[in-house]
């Protein structure tokens, strides 16, 4: 892991609590508006999820899901901040372009079918599959929001590198090993 990082991954609110409680431990992207060409690109195999409730839709998430708005909801930081409390360790990066492949992601995130779809077949259909280690930190960081973060894009170079060091891992290391096997279970090397 580095030790310092300066680079965070925007995502829903909710599946970073999903992340958060360990019932997920993947990240789905197709890239935003502000991607170069439209194209999502892993530039870093390290970040820091950057929390945000921008589009975030109940209908788009799993109905067994749906609490973890209300929850993100109830925790969300004043307006004009934003917390930083989890860190992402990409093992590897699983690109889909066979649609064919999309329901094998069902139990193995919170995002409603229709909403995978939707992403898979968005511009031109393919869908990048992040399994990743997530870890936490005990106190959230907190980080004024200014007009720099901004955008419908994935990744934000935060203003300053944060430090890495006192994380600890949302899962233990069986737990983990036991989802990476589940996501490289349904996503061969050969299928995807």
């Amino acid at each position: 892991m580095l030790s310092v990082n300066r680079y965070a991954f925007k995502e829903w609110a909710a599946t970073c609590a999903a992340l958060a409680a360990g019932h997920q431990s993947l990240l789905l992207r197709k890239g935003g508006i502000h991607e170069q060409a439209g194209h999502f690109e892993v530039e870093h195999r390290e970040f820091w999820l950057f929390p945000t409730r921008f589009h975030q839709n109940p209908d788009e998430i799993r109905d067994d899901a749906r609490s973890l708005l209300q929850q993100v909801a109830e925790e969300a930081p004043s307006a004009g901040v934003i917390r930083l409390a989890l860190y992402a360790v990409v093992d590897e990066v699983i690109e889909i372009r066979d649609e064919s492949l999309l329901p094998r992601l069902s139990d193995l995130q919170i995002l409603a079918a229709p909403t995978v779809a939707d992403r898979f077949h968005y511009r031109r259909p393919v869908l990048f599959v992040l399994p990743a280690r997530i870890y936490r930190r005990a106190e959230p960081m907190t980080l004024r929001d200014t007009p720099h973060f901004a955008g419908c894009r994935t990744w934000v170079d935060l203003e300053r590198e944060l430090v890495t060091s006192g994380l600890t891992p949302v899962l233990t290391d069986v737990d983990h090993a036991d989802h990476m096997l589940a996501i490289r279970r349904a996503f061969p090397t050969d299928s995807a």
